[in-house]
């Protein structure tokens, strides 16, 4: 397992250290960035064959690309996985299988379990080590180039959505013979250091926290190295009382919650308790196929209506975005309402569908109050799509900057 220098990546605007600062070439950071002038549809056509069709396809409004969608878990779930394993063992499998000869993930710090290092692992019983939910920023594509040098030609990239971007917007100089991209949606990343503060607010003893997950079912679930199980409503969350930079500009701008240019997405959001999976092209397939046998699967489900959430997170954020204090529910009526949320709440595709509206909501609101010149470039057509549903337009100088060909 190879892991990348872990010097402090030279300074960027709106950067979550994807790792091409880092290479030989960082000036290519200019046309790779899902923060500069992301091309969605022109990436998706190159990897995926044709951009998003809304039309004939709803959720692709929502979801991206893709052939099918499934309810996923593995039929023996393995120990130490944040869900059943599957991430994990769609690596081990693609090694084993001599579908690539190297995968590109992440595993903890030997010294934080929280902290992402980037590793090239070859071996698939190695992939274990990376198991697990990390939370922080990781220079995962610096590894690209060693893996080039070392000989690996055909390798695999398990990688978050401003990862991915990059990696595709490159992928055509990079010199390799195939790439595998198994993505996993993210959304309000931060440093390994403001999670440990979040910890810190959870529990008087944050070192002892092993795993910490945000489910489906409005619950936070926390584990304890002493085998202990917690949950805790998202309503009872401190987030109110994070600093107002907890989260990076960038989380809180990003436009690619479902990691839509991988080959398949591997979540939770629509899984209603299990995994979720999006399959999009043909090599998403294939990679799925080489867990037939050991992966039970099913028609995601969809429940409830999103839009009263929806609306309700849009007026917290429009005043969080102005600077204002968030609305807090008073003390007596969170139990109530957390106990209502798994019950009448969207819940499967529909609770999907409500965490990319937000996201949407939060990436223009959040623009027009820090960057308003850059919402024409970093705001694609289909972020406007979603937003418009709840009366946000674009005016005429935040209209999508039009590339030469249109």
């Amino acid at each position: 397992m190879l892991t990348p220098d872990q010097r402090p990546a030279p300074h960027r605007t709106l950067c979550t250290d994807c790792g091409i600062s880092r290479s030989s070439d960082p000036k290519r950071c200019g046309r790779a960035c899902q923060f500069i002038a992301p091309d969605y549809p022109g990436l998706e056509t190159a990897v995926h064959g044709r951009p998003r069709n809304a039309d004939d396809k709803p959720d692709e409004a929502f979801f991206g690309v893709h052939r099918r969608m499934y309810r996923a878990r593995l039929a023996t779930p393995r120990d130490g996985a944040q869900w059943t394993g599957i991430t994990t063992r769609l690596g081990e499998a693609m090694l084993e299988s001599g579908m690539v000869d190297a995968v590109l993930a992440v595993r903890p710090d030997p010294d934080d379990r929280w902290k992402p290092v980037p590793v090239i692992v070859t071996r698939s019983e190695d992939m274990a080590q990376c198991r697990g939910m990390r939370m922080g920023f990781a220079p995962l594509l610096s590894l690209l180039e060693p893996a080039r040098a070392a000989g690996h030609r055909r390798i695999a990239v398990i990688g978050i959505p401003c990862q991915v971007y990059a990696l595709r917007a490159l992928e055509a100089e990079l010199g390799f013979e195939a790439v595998y991209v198994v993505g996993t949606p993210c959304s309000d990343n931060t440093t390994t250091e403001n999670f440990h503060a979040f910890l810190a607010r959870l529990d008087p003893a944050p070192e002892t926290i092993c795993y910490l997950e945000f489910r489906a079912d409005y619950r936070v679930e926390l584990r304890y190295d002493d085998g202990r199980v917690r949950e805790i409503p998202f309503l009872k969350l401190p987030i109110a009382d994070l600093p107002a930079d907890f989260f990076p500009l960038t989380c809180r701008t990003c436009v690619d919650y479902t990691n839509a240019l991988s080959d398949i997405t591997v979540g939770y959001m629509g899984g209603q308790g299990d995994q979720w999976l999006i399959v999009r092209n043909a090599r998403g397939a294939a990679i799925l196929d080489l867990l037939a046998g050991e992966i039970e699967l099913s028609a995601p489900g969809s429940k409830g209506d999103r839009t009263a959430p929806v609306k309700g997170f849009m007026v917290n954020t429009e005043r969080a975005a102005g600077g204002l204090p968030l609305r807090r529910m008073p003390n007596f009526l969170r139990g109530i309402v957390s106990w209502l949320q798994p019950r009448t709440g969207p819940r499967g595709l529909e609770f999907a569908r409500a965490r990319l509206e937000m996201k949407a909501i939060e990436t223009v609101l959040h623009l027009r109050r820090r960057r308003p010149a850059a919402i024409k470039h970093m705001v694609p057509d289909h972020v406007w799509a979603l937003v418009g549903r709840y009366g946000l337009h674009p005016t005429e100088d935040e209209r999508p900057a039009k590339s030469s060909e249109d």
